[in-house]
């Protein structure tokens, strides 16, 4: 029964939820597929019904059965009892059966369905207000020397450098179990999970076998809670490490609810550890450098081979990534890596695509794109760049249409106040008026005759490296990653990285 699951495996259904419910003799049927969305069912698919909290998953039956589904596993409610289900499945002619708590319980169902991909792969658990998406990137890329390590997250499933995009309906505990099966047919060892607090709110995660489990930080953000990192801490089978922030308020709760088998890796911005605050390892900083196009770090190691010290230079931006690196850092340590070789694989850290990602050779301007949207993201952007360069910082940006039009301004003063020039362009104009946008964002700033509009996005990054000399840096925020600018009726293709690349190449003369 427990068998690996092919593509082609068909199931029993009475041997799929064995353990979960009681099938009755004479609804014996084969399951191919499952799906806890109805869009998502094929023929042969055992659709799950869950209790949801707008919406109860029966209300789709019809369109289930409609698509294929062959069977219903549904959540008994006052409302969908055991009377209402059986009238339900004589009316679509399918077996419908009561699976208790099925919300919660669909991650294990899946699990089972898909051959137990986790127990198969190393994985690593990222939760945290903030730093799930680089921690992941930076530890798959680390990680590539040791063993193949895919990516789970919100930009992307599958290998660095080759990610196809995370949709909202891929997170749900079918999608999660279905993607690491599929991640361990194309040879993944490994997989780095960022998981929201959405996520592992619904249960999502909650039958994966973690060997890690990063807490990245949660005051802030949208994980402003400590229950849902004691969700991901607890749910966990199998947990060898929990890797926690120091420098965060809600660490030491955590520590208290943890297994003592569990071991726990700290890392923090000081050079020494909390006192009293249980650990086996500590990955501490004693100095941090912001250089041209990079950070450099003086790290200080304790753990059961002893004590080291050692420096790295890593190419990525923003001194809020050092944090992030140190965590990865006590992965590899946990891993058994000793400090020197931990430091000679973070060395080959790289920005995630669109988060505050450096272009440019040392000869020419430095140039970061960021995803940043809100004022809030928009001045740490612009802080950390600051950090980073010697000359003058220039700021292309330009705010979304048909959204919160009360940012603009407020992201119209934070850039005027934190560049030497600032660039207003068009993002994504949707179906508003562009010029009403640059209008608004205008209306925040206190000198808006200083400022360069230029509403053709492309053209306004050509004229901002036209400008820059080569101590100087350039951030083009707000778009990131995007290939898509969405004008309304019209969608065009566009990338803010693409144009970095060729205004660069145009700045130094074909040379880049």
């Amino acid at each position: 029964m427990m068998a690996l699951r092919s593509r082609g495996h068909v199931w029993r259904l009475v041997d799929l939820l064995a353990g979960f419910a009681v099938v009755d003799a004479g609804a014996e049927v084969g399951v191919g597929e499952i799906a806890l969305d109805s869009r998502d069912v094929v023929p042969g698919t055992l659709f799950l019904a869950c209790c949801g909290s707008s919406a109860h998953g029966m209300a789709s039956a019809e369109h289930a059965r409609g698509r294929g589904a062959v069977a219903i596993a549904a959540e008994p409610t006052p409302e969908w009892d055991q009377a209402a289900l059986a009238q339900a499945a004589g009316r679509l002619g399918l077996p419908i059966v009561a699976v208790p708590g099925l919300a919660h319980r669909a991650s294990a169902l899946a699990d089972r369905f898909y051959g137990e991909p986790s127990a198969g792969m190393e994985v690593i658990g990222i939760t945290g207000a903030s730093g799930k998406t680089s921690v992941s990137h930076f530890l798959a890329q680390t990680l590539a020397a040791q063993t193949r390590c895919a990516i789970v997250g919100a930009i992307g499933v599958g290998f660095p450098g080759d990610l196809a995009p995370m949709t909202h309906a891929s997170t749900d505990a079918v999608a999660l179990q279905d993607t690491l099966a599929r991640l361990r047919t194309r040879g993944a060892q490994a997989v780095t999970m960022a998981l929201s607090a959405r996520m592992l709110a619904q249960g999502s995660a909650a039958a994966l076998r973690f060997s890690h489990a990063i807490v990245t930080n949660l005051a802030g953000g949208d994980l402003d809670d400590p229950g849902a990192a004691e969700r991901l801490l607890a749910c966990a089978p199998g947990l060898r490490w929990a890797v926690l922030n120091a420098d965060d308020p809600f660490s030491a709760g955590l520590l208290a609810t943890l297994d003592p088998g569990v071991g726990v890796a700290l890392f923090g911005l000081s050079p020494r550890p909390p006192a009293g605050w249980r650990h086996d390892l500590w990955i501490g900083l004693s100095e941090l450098t912001p250089m041209r196009r990079g950070l450099r770090l003086r790290v200080l190691s304790n753990g059961p081979d002893g004590t080291d010290e050692g420096e790295v230079e890593v190419g990525v931006l923003g001194t809020f990534n050092a944090a992030n690196l140190l965590a990865v850092l006590a992965i590899l340590r946990s891993r058994g890596l000793a400090l020197a070789p931990a430091l000679h694989a973070l060395a080959k850290a790289q920005a995630v695509p669109g988060r505050m990602e450096c272009f440019g050779s040392e000869d020419a301007p430095l140039v970061a794109v960021d995803s940043a949207r809100g004022p809030r993201a928009l001045e740490r952007a612009i802080g950390n760049l600051r950090r980073h360069g010697r000359g003058r910082l220039i700021t292309v940006f330009g705010c979304g249409g048909e959204c919160d039009a009360g940012q603009r301004p407020l992201m119209g003063a934070v850039a005027e106040a934190g560049s030497d020039l600032v660039i207003v362009t068009d993002n994504n104009p949707r179906g508003e008026d562009g010029n009403t946008i640059v209008s608004e964002i205008l209306s925040g700033m206190r000198h808006p005759d200083q400022v360069r509009v230029e509403r053709q996005r492309g053209l306004a990054i050509r004229i901002a490296l036209t400008l820059a000399g080569s101590a100087d840096s350039v951030l083009v925020a707000g778009k990131g990653r995007e290939t898509i600018q969405d004008l309304g009726e019209l969608k065009v293709r566009y990338s803010d990285r693409a144009q970095v690349v060729q205004a660069l190449r145009e700045w130094t003369g074909g040379r880049l």
